[in-house]
Order: C-alpha cells, then structure tokens, then sequence
C-alpha cells in the first residue's frame, strides 16, 4: 500500500510531511464490501456514491429529479416513448466520448440483468444522434426516476469484456478510479476533464471495516475522516470528541417487520394486528436507537413528504387489546405464558443481518417483547440474502431489515416492485390486495390530476396500514462521524452521492 493511503497516518502526520491541506487523501469507511463491479449488483451503488460513474437522471434531497448525463428529456405525446438528450461533451475516463450509442449498450446490458429496470415496461432502448429514446409496451410515468437508479449507470465500452462482464469501472463522473482492491477499498483521484467545477479534494479513498466498533475507533482516533455505518452507543459518544461531528440526515427509508403472509398463524390481518400491538416502538427508539423521533407510526416516515399521512391512525403499543386479539383467534397462554392453540405453541423465526449495527440489536428488543406478549422468536443473524433466499424457497417466517423507499427518487417505483401480486425479495410474501394494485397502477400510469394522485397515495398508505402486509418499527436517521478539518459535508437523505466534490479542507 502507498505510505500516504495508509489508514494508520492521521491527519496532522501528513501535513507535517509536506502535504498540503487540500493535497490531503480523504479516507472514508462504511459496513459495505465491494463484491462485484457489476452496476446491477449490490455494491456497484458504491461507484455512485464516489461519483465515479453517472446516471441519465439524478435528484435533490427531496428526490426532485435534475439533469445527470443527461441535460433534459422528454415524453412523447401519447407517453409511450422518452427522449433523453446527453449532456454535450462529456466524456469517459479514458478519454473517449458519451455516445447515444454506448449508452443504450449499457442500459441494454442493466436491462438483462435482474434489477430496477424490470419494473418499467420498456420494450426498447434506442439511439438517436445525442438522444437517448426509450420506447414503452404501456404508459410509465416514473420512467425519468428509474434512469436515476444505480443499476442504470452509465460505463465506457472499455469497461466490459467480450462477453459482457464489467472488468473496469471508467465512468464519466467527477472522479475516476485508480486503485481497486476487492472486496475492501476502492482509491479515486479527480477526473481533469470533468466539465463541472474542479473538486477540492483530488484524492480519496473507501475501506470496507467490518465491525462498527473499529469504525467508530478510527474516526475518533484520526486513522478514518469519514466514518459510515455506526451503531447507537458509538453515536452518543462522539458527539462529545473533540475530532469529529456527527452530520446526519433522516432517510426515506423504514426498519421493517415482513410477514409471511401465507404461513397458516400470519395470514390474517388480525393476527398481524395483534402482533403490532405488542411492539413498543417509542422504547425501541429511545433506549437503543436513541432517538425517540424515529419510532414508526406508520410505514412511510415525514421525509417521504408525498407519501406520509398525517390523517392515518397510528401504530400504538396497545397490550391489552393485543391479548385480546390473541385470544379472539383462539391463542391462549399456556402455563408459562406462551400462546398455544390446537395444541401448537406459537413460535416463529425472524431473520435479520449484522450490515446495519442496529437491526441484530433491535432483533433481540423485539424477540423480548413479543416473548412478554406469549410469542418465542428466535433470531437468526446471517447474511443481508439469507432473506430473498428464504423468501424464495418458502421458508421465511419473519424477517427484520431496512428498506430504503427512495431506490430511486420516486418510491412509486420501489412501491410498484415490492407490493406486486407475485411478491418481492424485500417486499411482500404471499399477499395480495386488489385495491392497493388497482391504485399504484394508476400512478404508475399518470395523467391524474394532483388532487387524483394525492387520494391514491392515500389510498395505497391506508390499505398498508390496516393490512401490515410488512410491519414498520422504525424510520431510519443516517449519521456519519465526520472529521472537524472537513468543510462541506452534507449526508444525501436519497443515499446516491457522497458528495465528495463538495468538499474541502479547512486552512
């Protein structure tokens, strides 16, 4: 490893040997592995983030979309075709033009590949001088949202081999890569032909560290400048360090009970009813993720502005009526308190994964708590796919986890994969609900007026409410431990960007 890209040289030890301040590598840390190159895999939103390769489409804090690589785009009259124009002269990592042409190369190649893309109706992809035409079977309104997702960037033909697998990441965005180590660190160094304003900060770096514990160790002892991906307790600590701040953002994202909807104790509303009232979700908040705010009352927080109902009863910590409920659908407590009906004890497995720290915390809250109500969880901890594993193979009986509603900035899309009638890895198992459908295809339609979009919306939020086809715990605070030399550190609540280019050293 190069002597100045080691993580054990903090800050003050590269200024004393010359650097100067805005010369100054920025290392930054998160949970998150790099196992693949591949843009349709899980970790190929991390290039995004490092803002080495672009999108078509990108978006605000709000998820108010904005020009990517491309400078505007268009529906045709009967909504059936888009037209998107490329942003004039830009060019990839190796110096070689953004072409109509290599950009439907890789939107072809995401399109072949399981991912966003395959909850548009796109039947072609097509170019046009600098346009890029996207041709549809059936109206979508949210396609410009979908060309914003990280599944959708856009890589020079120079980053595939011949048979189609990414070999490179050579992107068209502010930062190029110089360094790839897999599955651990990534080293990028401003791109000199980016068109955009020059970055401050030319060279930086991403380290994959396991345990959240040494994340919160190396940001606190200068050895990290930005660290991801920290648990509660650490949290609460440095915010009294002298080195870093805590910058934090409220995400469009929810922690999350899914029900097997289909197993024979949690196919009836009633039960999953019963279930949510058993749930203390204001002490959850409080004593472990220490933010009472946090605490769900419904499944899309405030931050999802379009999508939040105020109006909308809200999930409550009601005890006594959930023991009614129990009883009502013949659970009666057994001699050591566990409900028991035709003989059966009522016992279930939750899943869950160690990548955020909070949720195996969160598991063995909600394992205490059902346990006072007459129901023995038992938390499984694995791997973040245990879970559309096994939804997949049937056996899934509860699984807690984080979904992210912004995947792309318009949660319609995210909606639209995760509620369909067939279920979805991260979505529903085994529920249906002919209203809910009949309303998101609607959106996903368009032409509604405003106040026709907004009774959907409500719609669609009032029948996951009654229903809890998925059980909502939490809504989701992103911080980060961030270095006092840095100037200009904003979190992105959409979780596209890092937003190195923003950022500075102070003098």
């Amino acid at each position: 490893m190069h002597p100045l890209r080691s993580p054990l040289l903090t800050g003050s030890l590269l200024l004393a040997i010359g650097l100067s301040a805005q010369a100054k590598p920025l290392n930054l840390i998160g949970p998150w592995e790099i196992h693949s190159l591949d843009p349709s895999s899980s970790s190929g939103i991390l290039f995004s983030r490092l803002q080495i390769a672009e999108t078509l489409v990108d978006a605000d804090n709000l998820g108010t979309l904005k020009p990517g690589l491309a400078s505007r785009w268009q529906a045709s009259s009967d909504q059936l075709s888009w037209r998107f124009t490329l942003r004039d002269g830009a060019r990839f990592h190796d110096g070689s033009a953004v072409t109509a042409a290599n950009v439907v190369v890789a939107l072809e190649r995401a399109r072949k590949k399981p991912g966003m893309l395959e909850n548009a109706p796109i039947s072609a992809i097509l170019a046009d001088g600098k346009d890029v035409v996207v041709v549809l079977g059936k109206p979508f309104a949210p396609l410009p949202a979908v060309f914003a997702h990280s599944h959708t960037q856009v890589l020079a033909p120079a980053s595939y081999a011949a048979d189609g697998s990414v070999t490179g990441i050579i992107g068209s965005g502010p930062y190029r890569v110089t360094r790839l180590q897999l599955p651990q660190r990534v080293t990028v160094q401003a791109f000199a032909g980016w068109q955009g304003r020059k970055p401050a900060i030319t060279d930086a770096s991403y380290q994959a560290i396991g345990r959240a514990e040494s994340r919160s160790l190396m940001a606190e002892s200068g050895q990290a400048d930005i660290a991801f991906g920290l648990d509660p307790v650490s949290i609460a600590r440095l915010k009294s360090s002298p080195r870093v701040s805590i910058v934090s953002a409220t995400l469009p994202r929810a922690i999350q009970i899914k029900f097997n909807a289909g197993h024979k104790w949690l196919n009836s509303p009633a039960m999953r009813l019963a279930i949510s009232q058993s749930i203390n979700r204001q002490a959850i908040a409080t004593a472990l993720l220490r933010d009472p705010e946090m605490a769900a009352s419904q499944l899309f927080p405030p931050t999802m502005q379009a999508w939040h109902q105020a109006t909308l009863p809200a999930l409550a910590y009601q005890p006594e009526q959930a023991r009614r409920s129990f009883a009502a659908l013949g659970w009666k407590p057994g001699a050591d308190g566990q409900l028991v009906r035709n003989g059966e004890r009522l016992a279930l497995t939750l899943r869950t994964y160690p990548d955020r720290p909070e949720l195996p915390l969160l598991a063995t809250a909600l394992q205490d708590q059902l346990r006072q109500a007459g129901i023995a969880v038992q938390v499984k901890v694995g791997n973040s796919s245990d879970i559309p594993a096994a939804h997949k193979d049937g056996t899934l009986e509860l699984a807690l986890y984080a979904r992210n509603y912004a995947l792309v900035p318009d949660p319609l899309v995210t909606l639209l994969g995760d509620f369909t009638d067939d279920g979805a890895d991260w979505g529903v198992m085994k529920w249906q609900n002919a209203a809910l459908s009949q309303q998101l295809a609607a959106l996903g339609r368009g032409g509604l007026s405003a106040p026709q979009a907004a009774a959907a919306r409500l719609k669609v939020a009032a029948v996951l409410q009654q229903q809890l086809p998925v059980l909502p715990v939490a809504w989701y605070r992103q911080s980060a431990a961030v270095s006092k030399a840095l100037r200009g550190v904003s979190l992105d609540p959409q979780e596209r960007s890092y937003r190195l280019s923003s950022m500075s050293w102070g003098r």
